[in-house]
């Protein structure tokens, strides 16, 4: 791996801390611009580069770092309710990068289109299942009661990542 990579990896996994200051306190899951790391460092960085950020990210959590929202961290989150969506972050990316590397002309539709299916299909999928699991409900009542009401959300950090992303394509490139 290239020292550029590197540096990349680090960098994203501090965007993904960073968006964490941007925060509206409900409880008992803050919304916060966080779930948006995963699409930025997929479709800016790629697969490789963008999964790898997102998986310092979440060792970085793991370990205790205070790098989530609310300046939490640790492996009690990581194994708690909410655990597996910050566990997805790093295979989210890795599926957005996957996409985006597929095509050589990108529209930001098709920025749009490969962060919905990895930050949001792919996060809820894995987040709700580990929710339902923690929780002792069926994914149905998971997926309803506790994930649903953040799709709005999700939505319009998917345009905005999908607006950077698509931006600052023309000025970084991990493939060089």
């Amino acid at each position: 791996m290239k020292t550029k990579d590197m540096v990349y990896a680090g960098l994203f996994a501090a965007v993904t801390a960073a968006l964490g200051l941007l925060i509206i306190p409900i409880q008992p899951v803050p919304i916060t611009g966080q779930s948006m790391g995963p699409m930025l460092a997929g479709s800016i960085l790629g697969s490789r580069v963008g999964g790898l950020s997102l998986l310092i990210f979440d060792l970085l959590v793991a370990a205790g770092v205070p790098v989530l929202a609310g300046g939490r961290g640790g492996l009690g989150i990581i194994l708690g309710p909410t655990g597996g969506y910050i566990i997805s972050w790093p295979i989210a990316a890795y599926v957005i990068g996957k996409i985006v590397e597929q095509k050589r002309e990108k529209s930001l539709l098709f920025y749009f289109i490969a962060n919905v299916l990895g930050g949001i299909v792919i996060v809820y999928f894995i987040g709700v299942l580990w929710l339902s699991f923690q929780q002792g409900l069926d994914f149905k009542t998971a997926l309803f009661e506790g994930a649903l009401i953040f799709i709005p959300g999700d939505m319009v950090k998917a345009a905005a990542a999908s607006i950077t992303a698509r931006s600052l394509s023309k000025v970084i490139s991990v493939k060089d």
